[in-house]
């Protein structure tokens, strides 16, 4: 997977790409169909360069586009007629946009990079139960669902990668992801997801036994 140097440039002009509803998280997929007259323009011009964008978080009821995305790119493209495009990305680098350069025919902001500071702790027995909680909810999930959903059979191993790969199934809930994206501290992120992930399958679990007991009831 490729990815930016934060050293290398700090400070850069970056196409932007809002979403409604939706939070990219680095080393996340990004499937797009592009119909939009601007952002038609935009990808053909991203195309042409280093063929990077910025994602961020469009919020239809407050009309508010966050200030903290994460930079995408792309790795596969289809032209389609009318200039149409499907296009597969990747989630990169997240960013914070300084201030908007260009409106017109698309967002351009100037953005620095950012990252999650050092950790201060030893993050892998936290890591080891968001995974196990994650497993426990989806197990649950398809349970009650009837739908048979599976995980990868690894997990990411990094504490960091993990806390990305679990922000981004949090599928349903953009404003929380966003908070999650926002952070800046990997252990902060997996203590979110933790809390998140205990409440999902406590309320699925109690869920999954009343409907045992229905059913239950209604075969007697």
């Amino acid at each position: 997977m490729s990815s930016f140097s934060s050293s290398s440039v700090s400070v850069r002009e970056l196409p932007l790409f809002p979403l409604p509803e939706l939070v990219l998280f680095p080393g996340r997929p990004l499937p797009l169909h592009i119909f939009e007259y601007r952002y038609r323009i935009m990808i053909n011009t991203v195309l042409e360069s280093d063929k990077r964008f910025g994602v961020l978080m469009w919020d239809p009821d407050s009309e508010e586009v966050a200030k903290i995305g994460c930079c995408a790119e792309i790795l596969q493209h289809q032209r389609l007629p009318d200039d149409r495009m499907n296009v597969m990305a990747l989630g990169q680098q997240r960013f914070r946009v300084l201030e908007y350069v260009r409106e017109k025919p698309y967002r351009v902001g100037l953005v620095e990079w950012i990252e999650d500071e050092p950790p201060k702790r030893d993050l892998t027995a936290i890591a080891r139960d968001v995974g196990g909680l994650l497993r426990d909810v989806v197990h649950l999930y398809g349970k009650l669902s009837g739908q048979e959903m599976d995980l990868p059979e690894t997990l990411p191993e990094l504490p960091r990668e993990l806390s990305f790969w679990v922000g981004h199934t949090l599928n349903g809930v953009h404003q929380e992801q966003q908070g999650l994206l926002e952070l800046q501290d990997t252990g902060a992120r997996l203590e979110r997801e933790l809390e998140i992930l205990t409440s999902t399958r406590n309320h699925l679990a109690a869920r999954t036994v009343l409907k045992d007991t229905l059913s239950e009831t209604s075969d007697s």
